[in-house]
Protein backbone atom coordinates (compact mmCIF):
# COMPACT_ATOMS: atom_id res chain seq x y z
CA UNK A 1 0.00 0.00 0.00
CA UNK A 2 1.37 3.53 -1.09
CA UNK A 3 0.10 6.71 -0.10
CA UNK A 4 0.45 8.85 -2.66
CA UNK A 5 -0.67 12.30 -2.35
CA UNK A 6 0.61 14.81 -5.37
CA UNK A 7 1.07 17.21 -2.05
CA UNK A 8 3.97 15.43 -0.89
CA UNK A 9 6.29 15.78 -3.99
CA UNK A 10 8.69 12.33 -3.30
CA UNK A 11 9.86 9.41 -5.13
CA UNK A 12 7.70 6.95 -2.52
CA UNK A 13 5.35 6.15 -5.48
CA UNK A 14 8.14 5.82 -7.74
CA UNK A 15 10.05 3.47 -5.77
CA UNK A 16 6.93 1.19 -4.65
CA UNK A 17 5.90 0.85 -8.66
CA UNK A 18 9.56 -0.13 -9.38
CA UNK A 19 9.72 -2.86 -6.46
CA UNK A 20 6.11 -4.13 -7.29
CA UNK A 21 7.50 -4.58 -10.71
CA UNK A 22 10.60 -6.59 -9.64
CA UNK A 23 9.46 -8.62 -7.30
CA UNK A 24 7.48 -11.72 -8.04
CA UNK A 25 3.88 -12.35 -6.45
CA UNK A 26 3.96 -8.51 -4.72
CA UNK A 27 1.26 -6.44 -5.79
CA UNK A 28 0.82 -2.41 -5.36
CA UNK A 29 -2.41 -0.45 -4.19
CA UNK A 30 -2.48 3.14 -4.48
CA UNK A 31 -4.25 5.15 -1.91
CA UNK A 32 -4.29 8.75 -3.37
CA UNK A 33 -4.71 11.47 -1.18
CA UNK A 34 -7.83 13.87 -0.76
CA UNK A 35 -8.78 17.52 0.26
CA UNK A 36 -9.48 15.89 3.56
CA UNK A 37 -6.32 13.71 4.15
CA UNK A 38 -4.15 15.86 6.39
CA UNK A 39 -3.10 16.06 9.62
CA UNK A 40 -5.19 17.17 11.63
CA UNK A 41 -8.10 16.91 9.93
CA UNK A 42 -11.23 15.83 11.95
CA UNK A 43 -10.82 16.88 15.29
CA UNK A 44 -13.78 18.94 15.51
CA UNK A 45 -15.56 15.31 16.51
CA UNK A 46 -13.47 13.22 18.51
CA UNK A 47 -16.52 10.72 18.83
CA UNK A 48 -15.17 8.66 16.09
CA UNK A 49 -11.56 8.30 17.61
CA UNK A 50 -10.89 5.05 19.77
CA UNK A 51 -9.94 6.25 23.71
CA UNK A 52 -6.76 4.41 24.39
CA UNK A 53 -5.09 4.24 27.14
CA UNK A 54 -1.94 6.93 26.50
CA UNK A 55 -2.24 9.89 23.94
CA UNK A 56 -2.68 8.88 20.74
CA UNK A 57 0.02 10.79 18.45
CA UNK A 58 -2.37 8.79 15.24
CA UNK A 59 -5.38 10.48 16.54
CA UNK A 60 -3.56 13.76 14.12
CA UNK A 61 -3.18 11.62 11.12
CA UNK A 62 -6.30 9.80 11.54
CA UNK A 63 -7.67 10.71 8.17
CA UNK A 64 -4.46 9.79 6.29
CA UNK A 65 -4.76 6.33 7.88
CA UNK A 66 -8.55 5.92 7.70
CA UNK A 67 -7.81 6.50 3.58
CA UNK A 68 -5.05 3.15 3.83
CA UNK A 69 -7.58 1.03 5.57
CA UNK A 70 -10.24 1.53 3.42
CA UNK A 71 -7.71 0.52 0.88
CA UNK A 72 -6.51 -2.12 2.58
CA UNK A 73 -10.03 -3.21 3.54
CA UNK A 74 -11.04 -2.82 -0.23
CA UNK A 75 -8.42 -4.63 -1.69
CA UNK A 76 -8.67 -8.24 0.54
CA UNK A 77 -10.67 -11.10 0.83
CA UNK A 78 -11.00 -10.41 5.16
CA UNK A 79 -9.83 -8.23 7.83
CA UNK A 80 -6.04 -9.79 7.64
CA UNK A 81 -2.93 -8.31 8.98
CA UNK A 82 -1.51 -5.06 7.66
CA UNK A 83 2.30 -4.59 7.95
CA UNK A 84 3.59 -1.20 8.48
CA UNK A 85 7.38 -0.37 8.22
CA UNK A 86 7.18 1.77 12.23
CA UNK A 87 10.62 1.59 13.95
CA UNK A 88 12.03 0.75 10.84
CA UNK A 89 14.62 4.05 11.14
CA UNK A 90 15.13 3.64 15.00
CA UNK A 91 16.70 0.16 14.12
CA UNK A 92 18.40 0.10 11.04
CA UNK A 93 19.82 4.09 11.36
CA UNK A 94 20.49 6.24 14.19
CA UNK A 95 20.34 9.83 14.67
CA UNK A 96 23.27 11.84 14.86
CA UNK A 97 23.51 12.12 18.77
CA UNK A 98 26.03 9.29 18.26
CA UNK A 99 28.92 11.87 17.55
CA UNK A 100 28.65 13.07 21.30
CA UNK A 101 30.03 9.15 22.17
CA UNK A 102 32.46 9.18 19.62
CA UNK A 103 33.92 12.98 21.55
CA UNK A 104 33.02 11.40 24.64
CA UNK A 105 35.47 8.58 23.87
CA UNK A 106 38.17 10.78 22.30
CA UNK A 107 37.55 9.51 18.89
CA UNK A 108 38.40 12.19 17.53
CA UNK A 109 39.42 11.57 14.14
CA UNK A 110 35.99 9.05 13.57
CA UNK A 111 34.33 11.91 15.07
CA UNK A 112 35.64 14.50 12.46
CA UNK A 113 34.99 12.11 9.74
CA UNK A 114 31.22 11.45 10.62
CA UNK A 115 31.00 15.19 10.99
CA UNK A 116 31.76 16.10 7.25
CA UNK A 117 29.12 13.58 6.23
CA UNK A 118 26.54 15.05 7.81
CA UNK A 119 27.69 17.98 7.71
CA UNK A 120 27.37 17.64 3.41
CA UNK A 121 24.12 15.76 4.00
CA UNK A 122 22.34 19.07 6.06
CA UNK A 123 24.25 21.66 3.76
CA UNK A 124 26.05 22.95 6.71
CA UNK A 125 29.82 22.89 8.29
CA UNK A 126 31.46 20.02 9.94
CA UNK A 127 32.05 22.40 13.03
CA UNK A 128 28.43 23.47 13.59
CA UNK A 129 27.81 19.67 13.49
CA UNK A 130 30.68 18.68 16.17
CA UNK A 131 29.30 22.04 17.81
CA UNK A 132 25.62 20.20 18.50
CA UNK A 133 27.14 17.65 20.24
CA UNK A 134 30.17 18.69 22.25
CA UNK A 135 28.06 19.95 25.42
CA UNK A 136 26.19 16.33 25.43
CA UNK A 137 29.93 14.56 25.38
CA UNK A 138 30.95 16.48 28.81
CA UNK A 139 27.99 15.11 30.98
CA UNK A 140 26.45 11.91 31.90
CA UNK A 141 22.65 11.28 32.16
CA UNK A 142 22.49 12.50 36.09
CA UNK A 143 24.29 15.40 34.86
CA UNK A 144 22.15 15.64 32.50
CA UNK A 145 18.64 15.92 33.72
CA UNK A 146 20.69 18.60 36.70
CA UNK A 147 21.18 20.97 34.12
CA UNK A 148 17.35 20.13 32.46
CA UNK A 149 16.02 21.19 35.89
CA UNK A 150 17.99 24.31 35.54
CA UNK A 151 17.00 24.94 32.34
CA UNK A 152 12.75 24.27 33.05
CA UNK A 153 13.88 27.12 36.29
CA UNK A 154 14.47 29.62 33.82
CA UNK A 155 12.35 31.58 31.57
CA UNK A 156 10.90 30.16 28.75
CA UNK A 157 12.73 30.19 25.87
CA UNK A 158 12.09 31.89 22.32
CA UNK A 159 11.44 29.46 19.13
CA UNK A 160 13.66 28.65 17.19
CA UNK A 161 13.97 25.14 15.36
CA UNK A 162 14.90 22.31 17.07
CA UNK A 163 17.76 21.16 14.64
CA UNK A 164 19.67 24.75 15.58
CA UNK A 165 19.63 23.51 19.17
CA UNK A 166 21.89 21.39 21.28
CA UNK A 167 22.37 17.66 21.31
CA UNK A 168 20.92 16.52 24.65
CA UNK A 169 19.89 13.31 26.53
CA UNK A 170 16.45 14.51 27.65
CA UNK A 171 15.33 16.88 25.04
CA UNK A 172 12.96 19.83 25.48
CA UNK A 173 10.55 20.73 22.74
CA UNK A 174 8.73 23.83 22.81
CA UNK A 175 6.11 22.45 24.83
CA UNK A 176 8.23 22.72 27.62
CA UNK A 177 8.05 26.48 27.13
CA UNK A 178 4.47 26.58 26.89
CA UNK A 179 3.65 25.22 30.63
CA UNK A 180 3.10 27.82 33.52
CA UNK A 181 5.73 28.93 35.26
CA UNK A 182 4.80 27.03 38.38
CA UNK A 183 4.44 23.69 36.39
CA UNK A 184 7.55 24.19 35.00
CA UNK A 185 9.26 24.43 38.64
CA UNK A 186 7.21 21.22 39.70
CA UNK A 187 8.89 19.57 37.01
CA UNK A 188 11.98 20.73 37.80
CA UNK A 189 11.52 19.39 40.84
CA UNK A 190 10.77 15.97 39.92
CA UNK A 191 13.50 15.51 37.53
CA UNK A 192 16.00 16.58 40.27
CA UNK A 193 14.62 13.93 42.14
CA UNK A 194 14.61 11.25 39.37
CA UNK A 195 18.76 12.52 39.00
CA UNK A 196 19.51 12.14 42.53
CA UNK A 197 18.16 8.14 42.71
CA UNK A 198 19.15 7.52 39.40
CA UNK A 199 21.33 4.00 38.80
CA UNK A 200 22.23 1.63 35.87
CA UNK A 201 22.31 4.92 33.60
CA UNK A 202 23.51 3.99 30.15
CA UNK A 203 26.87 5.21 29.51
CA UNK A 204 26.03 6.09 25.93
CA UNK A 205 23.81 9.24 24.38
CA UNK A 206 23.07 7.00 21.51
CA UNK A 207 22.20 3.64 24.13
CA UNK A 208 19.64 6.27 25.80
CA UNK A 209 17.96 7.25 22.41
CA UNK A 210 18.22 4.02 20.63
CA UNK A 211 16.14 3.07 24.46
CA UNK A 212 13.88 6.07 24.42
CA UNK A 213 12.92 6.01 20.39
CA UNK A 214 11.88 2.49 20.80
CA UNK A 215 9.67 3.36 23.54
CA UNK A 216 8.04 6.11 21.57
CA UNK A 217 7.71 4.57 18.46
CA UNK A 218 6.07 1.47 20.44
CA UNK A 219 3.97 3.96 22.00
CA UNK A 220 2.55 5.18 18.83
CA UNK A 221 2.17 2.12 17.11
CA UNK A 222 -0.17 0.76 19.90
CA UNK A 223 -2.23 4.15 18.93
CA UNK A 224 -2.11 3.52 15.37
CA UNK A 225 -3.35 -0.23 16.26
CA UNK A 226 -6.34 1.00 18.09
CA UNK A 227 -7.24 2.69 14.82
CA UNK A 228 -6.97 -0.43 12.70
CA UNK A 229 -9.08 -2.48 14.99
CA UNK A 230 -11.79 -0.11 15.97
CA UNK A 231 -12.40 1.29 12.78
CA UNK A 232 -12.07 -2.15 10.32
CA UNK A 233 -10.98 -4.77 12.21
CA UNK A 234 -7.63 -5.37 10.79
CA UNK A 235 -4.65 -6.36 13.06
CA UNK A 236 -1.62 -4.06 12.74
CA UNK A 237 1.95 -5.91 13.04
CA UNK A 238 5.27 -4.00 13.04
CA UNK A 239 8.20 -6.68 12.37
CA UNK A 240 10.91 -3.96 13.32
CA UNK A 241 9.66 -4.26 16.64
CA UNK A 242 10.16 -7.51 16.84
CA UNK A 243 12.73 -8.79 19.93
CA UNK A 244 14.75 -10.20 17.74
CA UNK A 245 15.31 -7.70 15.36
CA UNK A 246 15.76 -4.72 17.91
CA UNK A 247 18.56 -7.10 19.30
CA UNK A 248 20.20 -7.78 15.91
CA UNK A 249 19.96 -4.75 14.57
CA UNK A 250 21.16 -2.72 17.77
CA UNK A 251 24.28 -5.39 18.86
CA UNK A 252 25.72 -2.86 15.70
CA UNK A 253 27.12 0.27 17.00
CA UNK A 254 25.14 3.38 16.48
CA UNK A 255 28.17 4.84 14.55
CA UNK A 256 28.19 2.30 11.88
CA UNK A 257 23.97 2.45 12.01
CA UNK A 258 24.48 5.95 11.64
CA UNK A 259 27.45 6.09 8.80
CA UNK A 260 26.45 9.27 7.08
CA UNK A 261 28.24 7.80 3.81
CA UNK A 262 25.35 4.99 3.50
CA UNK A 263 22.05 4.58 3.82
CA UNK A 264 20.85 2.13 6.59
CA UNK A 265 23.79 -0.18 5.86
CA UNK A 266 22.67 -2.74 7.91
CA UNK A 267 19.53 -3.28 5.29
CA UNK A 268 23.19 -3.35 2.50
CA UNK A 269 24.73 -5.63 4.48
CA UNK A 270 21.86 -8.23 5.63
CA UNK A 271 20.29 -8.57 1.68
CA UNK A 272 22.85 -7.65 -0.95
CA UNK A 273 23.55 -11.05 -2.73
CA UNK A 274 19.89 -12.69 -1.19
CA UNK A 275 17.90 -11.83 -4.54
CA UNK A 276 15.34 -10.65 -1.55
CA UNK A 277 15.61 -7.07 -2.24
CA UNK A 278 16.21 -5.58 -5.58
CA UNK A 279 19.51 -3.94 -5.38
CA UNK A 280 18.08 -0.08 -6.92
CA UNK A 281 15.91 -0.79 -3.22
CA UNK A 282 19.36 -1.27 -1.29
CA UNK A 283 21.36 1.65 -3.14
CA UNK A 284 18.06 4.23 -2.63
CA UNK A 285 19.24 6.79 -0.63
CA UNK A 286 16.21 8.88 -0.25
CA UNK A 287 13.26 8.71 2.17
CA UNK A 288 9.59 10.47 1.75
CA UNK A 289 8.27 12.84 4.67
CA UNK A 290 5.19 14.47 5.61
CA UNK A 291 5.82 17.99 6.12
CA UNK A 292 3.50 19.06 3.61
CA UNK A 293 0.66 17.83 4.71
CA UNK A 294 1.35 18.43 8.40
CA UNK A 295 1.76 22.15 7.32
CA UNK A 296 -1.34 21.84 5.21
CA UNK A 297 -3.07 20.63 7.78
CA UNK A 298 -2.27 23.25 10.35
CA UNK A 299 -3.16 25.67 7.99
CA UNK A 300 -6.38 24.61 6.65
CA UNK A 301 -7.62 23.28 10.27
CA UNK A 302 -6.07 26.06 12.50
CA UNK A 303 -9.20 27.08 13.67
CA UNK A 304 -10.33 23.77 15.40
CA UNK A 305 -7.06 23.33 16.56
CA UNK A 306 -7.61 27.38 18.39
CA UNK A 307 -10.16 26.04 19.77
CA UNK A 308 -8.67 22.81 21.28
CA UNK A 309 -5.43 24.72 22.35
CA UNK A 310 -7.67 27.89 23.33
CA UNK A 311 -9.10 28.77 26.69
CA UNK A 312 -11.45 25.56 26.88
CA UNK A 313 -7.90 23.60 26.45
CA UNK A 314 -8.05 21.06 29.30
CA UNK A 315 -4.04 21.22 29.32
CA UNK A 316 -4.17 24.83 30.08
CA UNK A 317 -6.38 24.11 32.56
CA UNK A 318 -3.58 21.99 34.54
CA UNK A 319 -1.21 24.57 33.01
CA UNK A 320 0.48 22.25 31.05
CA UNK A 321 -0.02 24.86 28.03
CA UNK A 322 -0.36 28.59 27.66
CA UNK A 323 -2.48 30.17 25.18
CA UNK A 324 -0.75 32.70 23.97
CA UNK A 325 2.68 30.77 22.88
CA UNK A 326 0.89 28.19 21.00
CA UNK A 327 -1.16 31.22 19.13
CA UNK A 328 1.86 32.30 18.05
CA UNK A 329 2.75 28.82 16.89
CA UNK A 330 -0.10 28.24 14.93
CA UNK A 331 0.40 31.57 13.47
CA UNK A 332 3.17 30.69 12.08
CA UNK A 333 2.43 27.81 10.60
CA UNK A 334 -1.12 29.51 9.14
CA UNK A 335 1.75 32.04 7.64
CA UNK A 336 3.54 29.15 5.56
CA UNK A 337 6.72 29.91 8.46
CA UNK A 338 8.48 27.11 10.00
CA UNK A 339 6.93 25.99 13.35
CA UNK A 340 7.45 23.41 16.41
CA UNK A 341 5.49 20.86 14.57
CA UNK A 342 6.65 17.82 17.05
CA UNK A 343 5.51 20.06 19.94
CA UNK A 344 2.10 21.13 18.80
CA UNK A 345 1.78 17.32 17.29
CA UNK A 346 2.10 15.82 20.74
CA UNK A 347 -0.45 18.94 22.37
CA UNK A 348 -2.54 17.78 19.93
CA UNK A 349 -2.85 14.23 20.82
CA UNK A 350 -2.49 15.10 24.50
CA UNK A 351 -5.47 17.51 25.06
CA UNK A 352 -7.31 15.39 22.33
CA UNK A 353 -6.99 12.39 24.83
CA UNK A 354 -7.50 14.53 27.86
CA UNK A 355 -11.22 15.05 26.54
CA UNK A 356 -11.83 11.99 25.24
CA UNK A 357 -11.29 10.89 29.12
CA UNK A 358 -13.58 13.77 30.27
CA UNK A 359 -16.38 12.47 28.32
CA UNK A 360 -15.74 8.55 28.39
CA UNK A 361 -18.20 6.87 30.79
CA UNK A 362 -16.42 6.42 34.13
CA UNK A 363 -15.36 2.88 35.19
CA UNK A 364 -12.67 2.12 38.16
CA UNK A 365 -12.07 -1.54 39.84
CA UNK A 366 -12.03 -2.22 43.28
CA UNK A 367 -11.48 -5.03 45.55
CA UNK A 368 -14.62 -6.19 47.38
CA UNK A 369 -14.48 -8.81 50.36
CA UNK A 370 -11.12 -10.66 48.29
CA UNK A 371 -13.25 -10.38 45.12
CA UNK A 372 -13.02 -7.72 42.38
CA UNK A 373 -15.95 -5.99 41.58
CA UNK A 374 -15.64 -3.65 38.64
CA UNK A 375 -18.28 -0.64 39.01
Amino acid sequence: MTFADERLRDDDLAFAARTAAAVPGLAQHTVPGAVGTLYYAGLDDLSGLPVTDAPNAYVVTASIKRAVLDTVAGKTPGPGVHFTGAAGDAVLSAPSSYLADLLRERRHRRAWQHALGHARLRHTSSFAVLSRARSASRVDLAGAWWQTAAELRRPARDWIPQAQRPLAWTTLLASADWMTPDVRGLLADAVDVAAGVLSDAPARLSDWSDRQDLARVGANTAGWRALALAGHGIELAAPFLDNEVIRACLAVGADERGAPGQYKPLLDAAFTGTGVLPGFVLARSTKGGFNALAYAGLRENAPVLRELLGSSSHLAALGLLTEQPVADALARAAAGQPTAQAALHLVVAAEVWLRQLADAPVRWWEEVSGRVAAV
